[in-house]
C-alpha cells in the first residue's frame, strides 16, 4: 500500500508542477484547439497536448515504484502505450486520418493479446457461458481492446468527463487490485489515477489545457488492459474473500458503464443515418445533457454519478448471478440519466 501511495503522489506532483510550463509552451507555439460552432463547446483556443503529462506522471510514477524489467506483460503495455501516444500526439499538433488511428488500435490490440497474451478467456457465467474456444477469446479480447480505447478517446467531449471517468475507474481498479494481492497492476492504477487527480485540476470548466488523443489514447489502453486483467484474474489469489463473490464482468462493465454505453449508442445512432461511425457530431450524451441547460460542471457530476451508482449496482448485486447482476448493471444507470435530462426536458432521452 505504501508504494501504492508513492505512485499516486509521485505521478499527481508530476502533472500539477509541470503543466503550467506546458501550457506556456503550447500557447507559444500555436498547439490550441480553434473553436467550431457546429461541434466543439468552447469558445477560445485551448492548448490539446495535456495528455503528455498525463503519459509521464503514469509511467514515471509507476517505474519508479516498480521497475517493469521483470514483468514481462507490463513491458509490452509499455510499448504500446508509447505506439498510441505518438500517434495521438501527431492527431493533436497536425491530424491524423481516423483509419490511421485505428490502424495503430488494432496494432497494439493485437500485441497485447497475441504477445502478451492479455485475454478473455471464460466468460465467468455470464449467459452461462465459461471457457471460450481459443479464436473466440482472441477475437473477442482484440474487440475489447479497440472498443474500449476508441470509448475513452470518444467522450472527451467536455471539460473534465473523460479524465474523471478515467480517475473513478482507476481508483476503483486499484483498490479491487490492492484487496486482491495485486501489487504490481495496483500499482499502475493509483499511478494513473495521480496524473488524472493532477491534470483535473487544469481541465475542469473552464479549461486551461485539453488532454487531447494523447491523453485519451492512453487512457483507454491502460483500462482496457486492467478490465481484462481483472476480469481473467485468479479467484484463489485474493486477499479479502468477498471480492470471490461480485462478477468480475459486471463489475467491469460498472466502471466503465459510461464510455461504453455512449460509444454503442453513437455508433448505431450514426449508422442508422447512413453515415461513418467515425464522424463528428454533437449527439453524445454528454451533448443531449448540456443542450438540456445543465452547465459543464453539473454534466459531468452526473455522469460521475451514474457511474457510481452502476459500480455499486454491481456490489451489491453479487448474489444474484453473473447474468442477473449484468441486467441490474445496466438497467440502474441507464435509468439515472434518464432521471435529470427528464427533469429538465419532459423528454425522454434515449
Amino acid at each position: 500500500m505504501e508504494l501504492d501511495f508513492i505512485a499516486f503522489v509521485v505521478s499527481f506532483l508530476v502533472v500539477v508542477f509541470f503543466t503550467p510550463s506546458l501550457i506556456k509552451v503550447a500557447e507559444l507555439k500555436g498547439l490550441k484547439d480553434k473553436p467550431d460552432q457546429d461541434r466543439k463547446i468552447h469558445r477560445a483556443e485551448i492548448p490539446t497536448i495535456g495528455g503528455i503529462m498525463i503519459f509521464a506522471g503514469t509511467l514515471l510514477g509507476f517505474n519508479l515504484c516498480y521497475p517493469s524489467p521483470y514483468v514481462d506483460t507490463l513491458n509490452y503495455l509499455t510499448g504500446s502505450i508509447l505506439i498510441l501516444f505518438f500517434v495521438g500526439i501527431k492527431d493533436d499538433i497536425i491530424g491524423t486520418d481516423p483509419m490511421k488511428k485505428l490502424a495503430a488500435q488494432i496494432l497494439v490490440s493485437g500485441i497485447m493479446v497475441v504477445l502478451a497474451d492479455v485475454r478473455l478467456k471464460s466468460l465467468h457465467g455470464v449467459f452461462h457461458v465459461q471457457e471460450l474456444p481459443y479464436w473466440v477469446s482472441i477475437s473477442l479480447s482484440l474487440f475489447t481492446f479497440i472498443v474500449v480505447i476508441n470509448a475513452f478517446n470518444l467522450i472527451d467531449g467536455v471539460d473534465g468527463l473523460a479524465g474523471g471517468v478515467g480517475l473513478i475507474g482507476a481508483l476503483f481498479f486499484g483498490i479491487w487490485f490492492l484487496l486482491a494481492g495485486n501489487s504490481v497492476e495496483s500499482c499502475l492504477c493509483f499511478s494513473l489515477a495521480g496524473s488524472l487527480a493532477g491534470f483535473l485540476g487544469y481541465n475542469f470548466s473552464p479549461a486551461r489545457i485539453f488532454m487531447g488523443d494523447s491523453g485519451s489514447l492512453t487512457i483507454g489502453l491502460i483500462m482496457s488492459y486492467l478490465a481484462i486483467r481483472l476480469i481473467e484474474y485468479p479467484n484463489s489469489f485474493y486477499l479479502v474473500k468477498p471480492l470471490d463473490l461480485i462478477s468480475k464482468p459486471s463489475l467491469v462493465i460498472a466502471l466503465l458503464f459510461y464510455p461504453l454505453t455512449d460509444t454503442l449508442r453513437i455508433f448505431l445512432f450514426r449508422i442508422f443515418r447512413g453515415r461513418s461511425p467515425f464522424s463528428a457530431d454533437r449527439n453524445h450524451i454528454h451533448h443531449r445533457l448540456l443542450d438540456a441547460g445543465f452547465t459543464h460542471l453539473q454534466t459531468v457530476f452526473i455522469i460521475y454519478t451514474v457511474t457510481l451508482i452502476s459500480v455499486v449496482s454491481a456490489v451489491t448485486t453479487m448474489n444474484l448471478g453473473p447474468s442477473r447482476s449484468l441486467f441490474v448493471v445496466i438497467v440502474a444507470p441507464l435509468l439515472g440519466f434518464q432521471i435529470p435530462y427528464y427533469y429538465k426536458t419532459w423528454q425522454w432521452l434515449y
